[in-house]
């Protein structure tokens, strides 16, 4: 059912709603005999995949494992697009709390914005099942955390579009860096 459904990663709750199953012990039963038989692989208590977690796109790996609305952003958004030229060692996801957790290699840090910043779609585009910041939406997002943060390609920046993101998600304005 999972690989028709074309899911990669998956918490308990999901498998207990798709197979229509109440008995936790049933579930958990279920799934320890399915990992020793590696048809599903165990990321961590609850957290299941069917392919090994090298195998699997990180950015997906982050946001299922938040488990809540996220987003990809700021350093890793800025240093994809060349706009931070520094080696970013975590994946940044924004979300509803903050949190640092690692899976497998990869290691993942989550900010903290408000429900109202957070859900305003302004800047946000989805691939492939995985929310993303633009390079616009990611420098408000890193000017709201930090309104004096040093961009590298500082040059390659749209700030009319930065402030136009900063306007409709309600971040404070910051004019000194339009300039």
């Amino acid at each position: 059912m999972l690989a028709k459904l074309d899911e990669e990663v998956f918490h308990v709750d999901d498998l207990e709603k798709l197979w229509n199953v109440r008995d936790k012990n049933t579930i958990h039963t279920t799934l320890k005999r399915y990992a020793q038989q590696a048809l599903l692989h165990r990321i961590y208590r609850g957290f299941y995949a069917i392919k090994p977690v090298d195998k699997i796109n990180p950015f997906l790996l982050g946001v299922k494992a938040m488990h809540r609305y996220s987003y990809i952003s700021a350093e890793t958004v800025l240093a994809r697009h060349g706009i931070m030229q520094q080696q970013v060692s975590a994946i940044t996801l924004m979300s509803e709390i903050s949190k640092r957790f690692s899976i497998g290699n990869y290691h993942y840090y989550s900010r903290q914005l408000r429900d109202r910043f957070l859900f305003n779609p302004a800047g946000i585009t989805e691939q492939n099942r995985i929310k993303f910041a633009s390079v616009e939406r990611a420098v408000a997002d890193m000017l709201y955390f930090n309104p004096r943060f040093h961009f590298d390609g500082a040059k390659f920046i749209r700030w009319k579009k930065v402030r136009q993101i900063q306007k409709a998600v309600g971040y404070p304005l910051t004019p000194q860096r339009y300039a």
